[in-house]
Protein backbone atom coordinates (compact mmCIF):
# COMPACT_ATOMS: atom_id res chain seq x y z
CA UNK A 1 0.00 0.00 0.00
CA UNK A 2 1.50 3.37 -0.95
CA UNK A 3 2.44 5.74 1.83
CA UNK A 4 0.18 8.79 1.95
CA UNK A 5 2.21 11.89 2.52
CA UNK A 6 1.19 15.50 2.12
CA UNK A 7 3.01 17.30 -0.63
CA UNK A 8 5.28 20.19 0.27
CA UNK A 9 2.71 22.52 -1.25
CA UNK A 10 -0.06 21.06 0.97
CA UNK A 11 2.12 21.40 4.05
CA UNK A 12 2.93 25.02 3.17
CA UNK A 13 -0.79 25.76 2.64
CA UNK A 14 -1.79 24.20 5.98
CA UNK A 15 1.11 25.90 7.79
CA UNK A 16 0.16 29.31 6.37
CA UNK A 17 -3.50 28.75 7.19
CA UNK A 18 -2.80 27.75 10.78
CA UNK A 19 -0.30 30.58 11.28
CA UNK A 20 -2.96 33.04 10.12
CA UNK A 21 -6.02 31.53 11.78
CA UNK A 22 -4.73 30.63 15.26
CA UNK A 23 -3.73 34.20 16.25
CA UNK A 24 -7.03 35.48 14.82
CA UNK A 25 -8.94 32.99 16.99
CA UNK A 26 -6.93 34.05 20.04
CA UNK A 27 -7.60 37.75 19.33
CA UNK A 28 -11.33 37.08 18.89
CA UNK A 29 -11.48 35.27 22.24
CA UNK A 30 -9.40 38.01 23.85
CA UNK A 31 -11.91 40.65 22.68
CA UNK A 32 -14.84 38.57 23.97
CA UNK A 33 -13.24 38.16 27.38
CA UNK A 34 -12.34 41.85 27.49
CA UNK A 35 -15.96 42.73 26.80
CA UNK A 36 -17.61 40.19 29.13
CA UNK A 37 -15.19 39.92 32.07
CA UNK A 38 -16.24 41.97 35.10
CA UNK A 39 -12.63 42.94 35.86
CA UNK A 40 -9.86 44.34 33.69
CA UNK A 41 -8.84 41.48 31.42
CA UNK A 42 -5.40 40.18 32.35
CA UNK A 43 -2.90 40.19 29.47
CA UNK A 44 -2.31 36.80 27.85
CA UNK A 45 1.10 36.41 29.55
CA UNK A 46 -0.58 36.77 32.96
CA UNK A 47 -3.32 34.30 32.02
CA UNK A 48 -0.68 31.84 30.83
CA UNK A 49 1.19 32.19 34.12
CA UNK A 50 -2.01 31.78 36.16
CA UNK A 51 -2.92 28.65 34.18
CA UNK A 52 0.56 27.24 34.66
CA UNK A 53 0.59 27.91 38.40
CA UNK A 54 -2.88 26.40 38.71
CA UNK A 55 -1.66 23.22 37.00
CA UNK A 56 1.70 23.23 38.84
CA UNK A 57 1.05 24.57 42.32
CA UNK A 58 4.29 25.61 44.00
CA UNK A 59 6.20 26.00 40.73
CA UNK A 60 9.29 28.22 40.85
CA UNK A 61 9.70 31.34 38.75
CA UNK A 62 12.51 29.70 36.79
CA UNK A 63 10.50 26.55 36.05
CA UNK A 64 7.46 28.63 35.04
CA UNK A 65 9.63 30.73 32.73
CA UNK A 66 11.02 27.61 31.07
CA UNK A 67 7.57 26.06 30.63
CA UNK A 68 6.09 29.28 29.24
CA UNK A 69 9.10 29.98 26.99
CA UNK A 70 9.71 33.31 28.72
CA UNK A 71 12.75 34.93 30.27
CA UNK A 72 12.93 34.45 34.05
CA UNK A 73 13.23 38.20 34.65
CA UNK A 74 10.00 38.79 32.67
CA UNK A 75 8.17 36.14 34.69
CA UNK A 76 9.60 37.62 37.88
CA UNK A 77 8.22 41.04 36.87
CA UNK A 78 4.81 39.46 36.13
CA UNK A 79 4.87 37.72 39.51
CA UNK A 80 5.63 41.02 41.26
CA UNK A 81 2.70 42.74 39.50
CA UNK A 82 0.35 39.86 40.15
CA UNK A 83 1.41 39.56 43.80
CA UNK A 84 0.67 43.27 44.27
CA UNK A 85 -2.78 42.72 42.71
CA UNK A 86 -3.51 39.81 45.05
CA UNK A 87 -3.47 37.13 42.34
CA UNK A 88 -0.34 35.20 43.27
CA UNK A 89 1.42 34.31 46.50
CA UNK A 90 5.18 33.98 46.51
CA UNK A 91 6.42 31.66 49.26
CA UNK A 92 10.10 31.23 50.04
CA UNK A 93 11.62 27.80 49.76
CA UNK A 94 12.59 26.71 53.28
CA UNK A 95 15.85 25.18 52.03
CA UNK A 96 16.89 28.04 49.72
CA UNK A 97 15.63 31.52 50.56
CA UNK A 98 16.51 32.74 47.04
CA UNK A 99 13.87 30.44 45.52
CA UNK A 100 10.18 31.36 45.55
CA UNK A 101 7.29 28.96 45.02
CA UNK A 102 4.17 30.35 43.36
CA UNK A 103 0.59 29.74 44.45
CA UNK A 104 -2.73 31.12 43.22
CA UNK A 105 -4.81 33.18 45.59
CA UNK A 106 -8.54 32.46 45.92
CA UNK A 107 -9.18 35.64 43.90
CA UNK A 108 -6.97 34.38 41.08
CA UNK A 109 -8.71 30.99 41.08
CA UNK A 110 -12.10 32.68 40.85
CA UNK A 111 -11.06 35.05 38.06
CA UNK A 112 -9.30 32.33 36.09
CA UNK A 113 -12.43 30.19 36.32
CA UNK A 114 -14.52 33.13 35.10
CA UNK A 115 -12.20 33.77 32.14
CA UNK A 116 -12.23 30.08 31.19
CA UNK A 117 -16.03 30.00 31.43
CA UNK A 118 -16.36 33.08 29.21
CA UNK A 119 -13.98 31.61 26.65
CA UNK A 120 -15.71 28.23 26.75
CA UNK A 121 -19.14 29.79 26.30
CA UNK A 122 -18.02 31.81 23.28
CA UNK A 123 -16.29 28.84 21.66
CA UNK A 124 -19.35 26.65 22.32
CA UNK A 125 -21.62 29.30 20.76
CA UNK A 126 -19.40 29.48 17.69
CA UNK A 127 -19.22 25.67 17.45
CA UNK A 128 -23.03 25.45 17.51
CA UNK A 129 -23.09 27.74 14.45
CA UNK A 130 -20.93 25.29 12.46
CA UNK A 131 -22.11 22.33 10.45
CA UNK A 132 -21.86 18.84 11.91
CA UNK A 133 -19.02 18.13 9.50
CA UNK A 134 -17.10 21.21 10.57
CA UNK A 135 -17.51 20.32 14.26
CA UNK A 136 -16.42 16.73 13.54
CA UNK A 137 -13.35 18.00 11.67
CA UNK A 138 -12.38 20.26 14.56
CA UNK A 139 -12.92 17.49 17.09
CA UNK A 140 -10.77 15.15 15.03
CA UNK A 141 -8.06 17.80 14.76
CA UNK A 142 -7.67 18.36 18.53
CA UNK A 143 -5.13 15.58 18.98
CA UNK A 144 -3.17 16.70 15.94
CA UNK A 145 -3.16 20.32 17.17
CA UNK A 146 -1.82 19.16 20.53
CA UNK A 147 0.92 17.20 18.78
CA UNK A 148 1.72 20.22 16.60
CA UNK A 149 2.08 22.36 19.72
CA UNK A 150 4.47 19.84 21.25
CA UNK A 151 6.58 19.81 18.06
CA UNK A 152 6.75 23.61 18.11
CA UNK A 153 8.28 23.54 21.60
CA UNK A 154 12.05 24.07 21.57
CA UNK A 155 14.10 20.96 22.29
CA UNK A 156 16.53 21.12 25.21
Amino acid sequence: MPEHRASGQDIDRVAAGLAACLPALARALDRQVGRDFAHPKPPEAQLALLRHVEANDGVTVRAAAEALLMKPNNVSALVTQMTERGLLERRQDPADKRVAHLHLTPTARQRLTQVEQIMGAHVARALRALTDGERDALGSALGALGALGRHLQPRH
